[in-house]
């Protein structure tokens, strides 16, 4: 956002959090700065009509209501009861688990609500114990491309539609799911719900939705049904750890150290006039392993086994696609 126009939203906030009146457009035109730059009147109420917007966006409770004896009747304003921050009295323990639960998104989508959250702590009076969430540092990877539709969807209330992979090797199949929470267990995202396909309960693997996630039908069509437990659902029907892999990969020359500080070197190769290194390595189950050898690029190639080379391959695909 601009600098001038985020400084507008801050005037116009203080301006209507000022007055216990409704405040008429015209006052908030004359009182406002930046809005007196306004080549005309309808570029002001195109500029107030969009500030408006961003602030309810933002969350901000502006209400609209009618002015006794002005002539235009309609005015602005924003109540200080609905707007402030109530007192929050968070116990020690409390904190640092608030503090801790900021650290675990390891997304940029939902680092910046985790750190504002905190912000919004630490401007009530909050102190949260910031030696303690330094000692802990957890981890829930966020870097699935499906997970923030899927959790805007549970919000919304909205069935989804994705395409969803058994196996990685496996071809994708449509799914129609009535959403009802994503949790995490064992370091991976499920999206846990009501299949409308196959009339029943059932979760899915964030990692192994193969494409995008769209809602469909009306918002509010979806409601958890009480007394479900999504962690249970998720223990029960998820597969155990994969265990330890054993796969053959070629590694370009000075490229990949993450890889090279766990694999045995076997011999030099040339693969495609680029110089680099056959190595042995035990990796974890597929879906983790593809996900870190894609990210090399060309820097690193399956050589066997052929399942994990298909996981890497769909993978550098499907980022193709969304680069495309």
């Amino acid at each position: 956002m601009p600098a001038a126009r985020a400084e507008r939203l801050v005037n116009l906030v203080l301006c209507l959090l000022s007055s216990r009146q409704y405040l008429p457009a015209e006052r908030v035109r004359r009182t406002v700065p930046g809005y007196a730059d306004a080549a005309s009147d309808e570029a002001f109420f195109r500029m107030f009509e969009r500030d408006k917007a961003e602030l309810r966006e933002l969350g901000v409770p502006l209400e609209t209501g009618r002015i006794p004896g002005f002539e235009a009747g309609e005015g602005y304003r924003i109540a200080r009861r609905d707007y402030e921050l109530p007192d929050i009295d968070l116990e020690p323990d409390e904190a640092a688990a608030v503090a801790l639960a900021a650290r675990l998104w390891d997304s940029p989508q939902l680092a910046g609500a985790a750190h504002g959250a905190l912000l919004k702590l630490r401007a009530a009076g909050v102190e949260v114990d910031t030696e303690l969430s330094a000692v802990v540092q957890p981890r829930v990877r966020a870097t699935e491309p499906a997970l923030t539709p899927l959790i805007s969807a549970v919000q919304g209330g909205q069935v989804v539609t994705f395409p969803h992979r058994r196996h990685p090797a496996e071809q994708p199949t449509a799914r129609i799911l009535e959403p009802w929470g994503v949790v995490s267990w064992r370091g991976r995202w499920y999206v846990v719900g009501h299949d409308r396909d196959r009339d029943a309960i059932r979760c899915f693997r964030v990692s192994r939705i193969a494409g995008a996630v769209h809602a469909i039908g009306a918002s509010g069509a979806v409601q958890r049904p009480p007394g479900v437990d999504l962690l249970k659902i998720v223990a029960g029907s998820a597969e155990p750890p994969t265990a330890a892999q054993t796969a053959r990969l070629w590694l370009a020359d000075g490229r990949a150290y993450g890889l090279r500080r766990r694999a045995t070197v076997l011999g030099k190769m040339t693969l495609e006039g680029v110089a680099g290194d056959v190595v042995t390595i035990e990796l974890p189950g597929y879906d983790v392993a593809a996900r870190w050898i894609a990210g090399l690029g060309p820097d690193a190639v399956v050589l066997e086994p052929a399942e994990l080379a298909t996981a890497v391959r769909a993978r550098l695909l499907a980022a193709a696609g969304s680069a495309g």
